[in-house]
Order: structure tokens, then C-alpha cells, then sequence
């Protein structure tokens, strides 16, 4: 069920999680409005954004263990989460539209949602954290709702 203590690796995927979304602030894309989005799914995605965060921080078993077959699972998260880096990084060097922000990133749709859900998706199995699961899923339903009702919107312009 987990191990409660500081989760260092999960504090980093915070990190990795939160920085971004910062600069973001100050580079949203052109056009960008959050008024109409589903409530059902803001609220899927704010307490999501809350499980997630307490979760990745207060179990010690997403920190580095020695070597064994579950360790793939932490290298695929982390790997998730570079990608999802690479993805700002593409995002910030473009010319900011809504189609930029929604975008794909090597195959996986609205990439700047799914690629973090799924790296704390597999970081709780890597941690075999039920509760990091359930967060997860909970944010995922909310956070890429409500990123493929934009995807949408913009496909049918």
C-alpha cells in the first residue's frame, strides 16, 4: 500500500511537472480560454492535481531502490517525463498557437497532458502505490478531457 515518508524522485517530478507550467504563464498560446471547459472534468482535474501532488510527495517508495525488474518501471517514467520536457521545449520555441499547445509529441495525442499523467501512472506501479493509481486516473480523466475537448474545438475550425 506504500510507505509513508518524503518521496525525493517524486518531489523531481513535480519539479519537472510545475516549472514548465510556470514559463507557461507568461507564453500561453494565442486565443487560449479556459472559460468553457466541462465542469465535471475541471473537477476530475483539480482534485487530481491535489492527489497526485500530496501522493508523489508522502510515500518514500518512489525513491531510488537497488536494481531490480521494477526499475524499468521508473526508467520508462522517467523517460515519459523528459519527453514531456522535449515537449515544452518545442512548444516554447514555436509560435505559441492553440494547435502548438494541443499538439502531439512522438505519437502520443494532447502530448503536453498524457505524457505527464502516464510518467506518475508508471511511477506508482514502480512504487506500487495504489493510491499514486488512483490519483493518477483521476487526474487523467479531468487533465486529457478536458486537453482533447480543446484538440477538438481547434480540429473543427
Amino acid at each position: 500500500m506504500g510507505h509513508l515518508g518524503f518521496s525525493y524522485t517524486g518531489l523531481i517530478f513535480l519539479l519537472m511537472l510545475i516549472i514548465p507550467n510556470l514559463i507557461w504563464v507568461r507564453h500561453q498560446p494565442k486565443g487560449y480560454n479556459y472559460q468553457n471547459e466541462n465542469k465535471i472534468l475541471l473537477i476530475f482535474e483539480r482534485v487530481g492535481q491535489v492527489l497526485v501532488t500530496c501522493t508523489a510527495l508522502i510515500f518514500s517508495d518512489f525513491n531510488l531502490r537497488p536494481w531490480s525488474i521494477w526499475t524499468l518501471w521508473l526508467l520508462a517514467a522517467v523517460i515519459l517525463m523528459i519527453m514531456y520536457e522535449c515537449w515544452w521545449l518545442r512548444y516554447f520555441k514555436s509560435q505559441k498557437r492553440l494547435k502548438d499547445f494541443y499538439s502531439s509529441f512522438c505519437g502520443i495525442p494532447v502530448a503536453g497532458a498524457t505524457l505527464p499523467v502516464m510518467a506518475f501512472f508508471l511511477l506508482g506501479i514502480y512504487g506500487k502505490v495504489v493510491w499514486l493509481l488512483i490519483s493518477t486516473a483521476v487526474l487523467g480523466i479531468g487533465h486529457i478531457g478536458i486537453h482533447l475537448q480543446h484538440r477538438r474545438k481547434i480540429d473543427n475550425r
